[in-house]
């Protein structure tokens, strides 16, 4: 009995530390979400937290914020040009990562390590080295300002650590299987598509869940790249120019700060069955 008392005390100071964490963490997103829905007037007057002791008190609460964000401040644009942004970034990154992960993981040929290395090795090259030189290659290629341009850079700069994870995972994956593909007469081609690919989901939700969070989050590379534009500025360089702009109707930035983190909640979410597993996936073998 006393065995079973001892085994119990340390799980439950662990969970008990994991809630409170989890509480201290979570307390920020939820006063950002509250005061979205509050008014100026009541924002100014009292904090957050007393919504709980004047629950009751619904004339407090407007939907107002957001309507203004969204028509008057331009953010419906800017989600747009996010999505617009994010989304082939991520495509990209992810496809190509697939292909260069599984020609090193499972292909032979000359100087195959040499070239993994380098890849490893760009994961600590800071990006703000690259920021001049690749914005005056894109001003001489006309790619300054272009959603084609951002799409490149983004890709770029998230292809080092995709190939990375999808790599390891493909190397923790068992040589029988591909073998016995191989004998039975199917290709490189075949073997990606076919055993490859639908093993590694984990894997590439995980790397999904990085690029996507990562580029919707960006406000440097955007800056540098895009020069905020505003007819191709995405959520980021807009709530920039909305402190700005709005540094005395702060109660508006909260509406348009939960704006943007409403889909990349949404995604992480949807994912994280797969997250830990693609992320802990071949770090034994590989």
């Amino acid at each position: 009995m006393n065995e079973k008392r001892l085994n119990f005390l340390p799980r439950f100071f662990l969970h008990l530390f994991i809630i409170i964490v989890s509480i201290i963490w979570i307390t920020p997103t939820l006063g950002l979400f509250i005061s979205s829905f509050r008014s100026r007037d009541a924002v100014l007057s009292s904090g957050w937290w007393t919504v709980f002791t004047q629950f009751f008190n619904f004339s407090q609460f407007t939907m107002d914020n957001y309507v203004q964000v969204v028509t008057a401040s331009g953010m419906g644009r800017a989600f747009l040009n996010s999505l617009i942004i994010t989304i082939p970034s991520t495509i990209i990154t992810v496809a190509v990562a697939a292909f260069a992960a599984y020609a090193f993981a499972c292909m032979e040929f000359p100087g195959r390590q040499i070239l993994f290395t380098i890849v490893v090795g760009l994961l600590v090259v800071p990006i703000q080295m690259t920021l001049i030189p690749i914005l005056r290659i894109y001003n001489t290629m006309g790619l300054a300002g272009t959603f084609h341009g951002i799409w490149l850079a983004h890709a770029g700069y998230g292809l080092p650590l995709a190939i990375f994870l999808i790599r390891n995972f493909f190397s923790a994956l068992p040589d029988d299987i591909f073998e016995s593909a191989f004998l039975d007469g199917a290709s490189y081609h075949t073997a990606f598509f076919r055993l490859a690919l639908p093993l590694s989901v984990p894997v590439l939700a995980s790397v999904v869940i990085f690029q996507f969070l990562w580029v919707w989050n960006d406000l440097l590379v955007a800056l540098i790249y895009l020069g905020g534009t505003e007819q191709v500025a995405p959520v980021t360089l807009r709530l920039s120019s909305l402190v700005n702009s709005l540094g005395q109707n702060w109660h508006l930035l909260t509406a348009a700060a939960f704006i943007s983190m409403i889909l990349p909640l949404i995604v992480f979410f949807s994912l994280q069955r797969y997250f830990v597993r693609g992320i802990l996936a071949g770090s034994v073998k590989g």
